[in-house]
């Protein structure tokens, strides 16, 4: 099987998500193809036996051959007139904005290209974290108490402490905890710079966090192991920058049965039908044996591969398993009857 990882973006998780798609190496065994999209929405075919961070920081990248993208697939100009891009399925491996909002998986079901990934419905819950609250809501999963504002709103804060999230970044961009109203005008400013609405959230201190990822195959869900991750009460952007480039495996989270199959149930819950085809990770909370959601990971860091026992086995295993979208039959029906109706 050979794998076409496209990774990049105009997206300010664009950085995060090179170093995904380099850590990609490591862990899947079949073939890859690299397929870069840069901030001008240009697609470039990487090199697998060179590519490195500094080929993108320099601009070398554009050096490479440029793509375009064509039903079923990519090409790229030829001494005779274009070669394609052999591939068996596409990894969506874009973090944020054109990969996790929609962009991406819109192109891919135009042009007909099979991938791996949140289809358009499920990055519009997952994407935008107000969208996310509700969705969690209506399916009876409970979520940190929170409010919304946009930057025209007036805003204002009862209690402290609380957490200032952008409504559609990741990866801690633009978060801050705000333990005092002093610091509220400076955390929203930070906010706003990439976002036009923001969330509210209660700050709980010490709070358990869990981490579960999963994809469905045909109607049962294969679970990660489940990993309550070692940090501080708030994971700010270099630490998860650094996080992304995670291969190794990380350490079961040594909590009850009772809790485990109350996590994978929330994540059940919570992948549905929205989320087929996608590897996904929920991040979640746990206050007094409650499972409250905290995100919705649908294009997780490294594609959470560190959660896995054979990453490898798993990717090969969904690729397989990918739903066939219907095809239309246009038959003009109405329309000849409309014809024959007027005599023409």
């Amino acid at each position: 099987m050979k794998i076409a990882i496209v990774f990049g973006g105009s997206s300010y998780e664009h950085e995060i998500s090179i170093v995904s798609a380099i850590a990609m190496k490591d862990v899947i065994k079949s073939e890859l193809e690299y397929i870069f999209l840069d901030e001008n929405r240009e697609f470039y075919h990487i090199p697998t036996k060179t590519i490195k961070s500094k080929l993108f920081s320099t601009g070398e990248y554009k050096k490479c051959d440029k793509l375009n993208i064509k039903k079923g697939g990519f090409s790229k100009k030829a001494m005779f007139g274009e070669k394609n891009v052999e591939f068996d399925i596409v990894l969506n491996l874009i973090h944020g904005g054109d990969g996790e909002d929609g962009t991406v998986a819109s192109l891919f079901e135009f042009f007909d290209i099979k991938y791996i990934g949140p289809r358009v419905g499920a990055c519009s819950v997952s994407f935008n974290k107000f969208l996310t609250k509700g969705y969690a809501s209506s399916l009876g999963i409970k979520t940190i108490p929170y409010k919304y504002f946009t930057k025209f709103d007036e805003i204002s804060v009862d209690e402290f402490p609380v957490i200032v999230k952008p409504v559609t970044l990741g990866s801690s961009i633009g978060v801050s905890i705000v333990k005092t109203k002093e610091e509220l005008s400076y955390a929203l400013d930070v906010a706003f710079e990439f976002d036009n609405a923001v969330l509210i959230e209660t700050f709980v201190p010490n709070i358990k966090e869990y981490n579960l990822a999963g994809y469905k195959i045909g109607n049962e869900i294969k679970y990660s192991i489940i990993e309550e991750p070692q940090k501080a009460d708030f994971l700010d952007f270099d630490k998860k920058y650094l996080d992304f480039a995670r291969t190794e495996r990380v350490s079961v989270a040594n909590i009850s049965d009772e809790l485990k199959e109350k996590l994978k149930k929330a994540f059940a819950t919570i992948y549905n039908t929205t989320f087929n085809d996608a590897m996904i990770r929920c991040d979640f909370f746990v206050i007094d044996d409650e499972v409250y959601l905290n995100e919705i990971n649908p294009i997780p860091g490294s594609m959470a591969n560190y959660l896995f026992e054979d990453f490898d086995a798993s990717i090969k295993e969904l690729s397989k398993s990918l739903r066939l979208k219907d095809k239309i039959k246009i038959s003009y029906d109405y329309v000849n009857k409309i014809q024959a109706a007027k005599g023409k």
